[in-house]
């Protein structure tokens, strides 16, 4: 019971099987229910908007009754991130460096993984506030290959942040031991036998104590991030994919790392199956494939729950439409 018993749902698959078609129905689904819901899109193609055929952005946005829509921009979160970063580094350095700070903030947003970072700890900030003021959390996320890497960063930038603040304590001792060789050193020297997790930026000048601060910030928030995720009681991921040989061999291989990483895969909704009554010579042989397609993904995924939905005879676009979806995936069983 996914809708009911879950607090926090992670809709993945490659890119145009129906992510967030699927998403916006299950969203609907569960405020049929009587759950209050928050579906976020973190897919830059914006395509929520066009799901609901209406602008959401980047502020919480009313979408149904007991519905919140949101959409996360990549580029506006590194903007708003490296914007942050530069003030802090700027409070703590001499005006003539200013340049230097804005030419590296510059080639950091073009570096590889700035975007997943920047995203990574808008989406940690996100649950958060979700599961304190909602029932529950879809995210309807980029194509697989974005969201592998969305979902094995908390582990990746904790390593990161850890490396970064045991890099700053080594500084600080470094300056401790040199203020210990003068006349006058040593004498303010902290009790080595005391507990470093007591008061971890006592003592510190005010530089090392805001980066201290920072990095600490966002190795716990990270934490918590990773222990939502590989929560099985309230989080799942959901996998979209349809009958055809790409998507198959992509949901595949994203099976495989998501069991690797230990986060709960609850099973696959397989979209846009050909409906009975469809006829001509062109569907009967599409339709045949299609069986072979079917074949394989019980064989390939005989562990995972499939949730069986059909095709449309048109596009599936705002409420009503969306409704219809969600009745759908109600009969496929979710």
């Amino acid at each position: 019971m996914l809708l009911t018993d879950k607090r926090l749902l992670l809709i993945g698959g490659k890119g145009g099987v129906g992510k967030t078609t699927t998403s916006s129905a299950l969203a609907l689904l569960a405020t049929n229910r009587g759950k209050k819901v928050l579906l976020v899109s973190t897919d830059p193609a914006h395509s929520l908007s066009d799901a609901f055929n209406r602008p959401i952005g980047d502020t919480i946005t009313r979408l149904a009754p007991d519905l919140d829509g949101l959409e996360l921009d990549p580029d506006r979160e590194v903007a708003l991130h490296l914007a942050k970063v530069s003030a802090q580094l700027k409070r703590f350095t001499r005006p003539e460096m200013y340049r230097e700070i804005e030419r590296q903030m510059r080639l950091t947003a073009l570096s590889p993984g700035a975007q997943e970072a920047a995203m990574l700890e808008r989406m940690s900030n996100v649950i958060e506030l979700g599961l304190r003021d909602y029932d529950l959390v879809i995210f309807d996320t980029a194509p697989t290959g974005h969201t592998l890497r969305l979902l094995s960063l908390p582990e990746a930038m904790a390593a990161w942040t850890q490396g970064l603040l045991n890099a700053n304590k080594r500084s600080e001792k470094l300056g401790e031991v040199l203020a210990h060789l003068t006349p006058k050193g040593g004498r303010d020297i902290p009790n080595p036998l005391a507990n470093p997790n007591e008061h971890a930026t006592d003592g510190m000048d005010d530089r090392n104590k805001a980066i201290t601060e920072t990095l600490l910030a966002r190795q716990r928030l990270l934490q918590r991030t990773r222990e939502v995720l590989t929560d099985k009681q309230q989080s799942a991921l959901l996998f979209v994919l349809t009958p055809e040989k790409l998507p198959i061999l992509e949901t595949g291989r994203a099976v495989q790392s998501l069991m690797q990483e230990n986060l709960p895969l609850a099973g696959l909704v397989v979209n846009r199956i050909l409906p009975d009554h469809a006829d001509g010579d062109f569907l009967a042989a599409r339709r045949s494939q299609e069986k072979q397609h079917l074949a394989q993904i019980e064989q390939d995924f005989a562990k995972l729950t499939r949730y069986k939905v059909p095709l449309q005879a048109t596009d599936i676009q705002g409420l009503t439409a969306l409704q219809h979806m969600a009745g759908l995936l109600e009969q496929a069983g979710l």
